[in-house]
């Protein structure tokens, strides 16, 4: 029975995927920055174990408890909706810390298991934002970029070891609370500039309208395709509007 390891499990597209492997018999580590009781079932092949990909000590403890693992998807993140110019370098910082460096650093952990055993996949969730112009997503688009360029270079260095690297590319998911959790800190009116704010409510309100968009079980299932694809496809896009997208680039 094979694991796979699923990073940011508390809620989304990491919840969804997590319960999808359950349900196809893998044993399922799902890790989240703070465990919660309920947010998953509590199974013999599922265990929820507390990890922050910001932090090495927290990322050896998870790998130490999770045991040898087949696959690892990297789905933590954090989302970022304002103008670039309103945004603090802080927040840039933060954004990368976890939406990248945090995939880099998971990844690293565990390629000595799956070169030294021939074979394990990893899997890192980016976005459709990669795919096409969006506004309002300099920073978060940037911090996903930066992953499928790291992934398509990873995949070369792995192939000879017989591992594989992919990424999914999910479209915009309207029943998640992304747009709530990028301004959670500060309102999205306080991150743009008066200069912008027209142009911002204008663009706000055509992305969260849009007729085509992406569920959580359309990533769940684009992961599990791209987990075990043997075509040496790179990129899978997940739900109807990143598939759009991708067939148009």
């Amino acid at each position: 029975m094979k694991t796979v390891l699923i990073t940011g499990t508390s809620s989304g597209y990491g919840r969804a995927t997590a319960l999808h492997f359950h349900a196809q018999g893998w044993n399922v580590i799902a890790t989240m920055r703070t465990p919660r009781p309920g947010v998953l079932p509590s199974t013999d092949r599922l265990r929820v174990v507390a990890l922050d990909v910001t932090e090495p000590d927290s990322i050896t403890a998870a790998l130490d408890a999770a045991g040898p693992v087949d696959v690892l998807v990297n789905n933590a993140g954090v989302p970022s909706i304002s103008v670039f110019e309103g945004t603090p370098m802080t927040r840039v910082r933060e954004v990368f810390e976890t939406n990248t460096f945090g995939v880099m650093a998971m990844t690293q952990a565990v390629l000595p298991q799956f070169r030294e055993r021939g074979s394990g996949v990893v899997v890192n969730v980016t976005s459709s934002v990669v795919l096409g112009h969006m506004p309002l997503s300099a920073v978060y688009k940037a911090s996903k970029m930066a992953v499928e360029g790291f992934t398509s270079s990873l995949a070369l260095e792995l192939a000879p070891f017989g591992v594989q690297a992919k990424t999914v590319e999910p479209g915009a998911c309207l029943t998640t609370n992304f747009a709530a959790t990028a301004t959670q800190d500060a309102p999205l009116d306080e991150l743009v500039p008066a200069p912008y704010a027209a142009w911002a409510k204008k663009a706000m309100g055509e992305f969260t309208g849009q007729d085509l968009f992406t569920t959580e079980s359309d990533v769940a299932e684009a992961v599990w395709r791209a987990v075990h694809d043997t075509t040496g496809q790179l990129r899978f896009p997940a739900g109807p509007d990143a598939v759009r997208l991708a067939q148009a680039k």
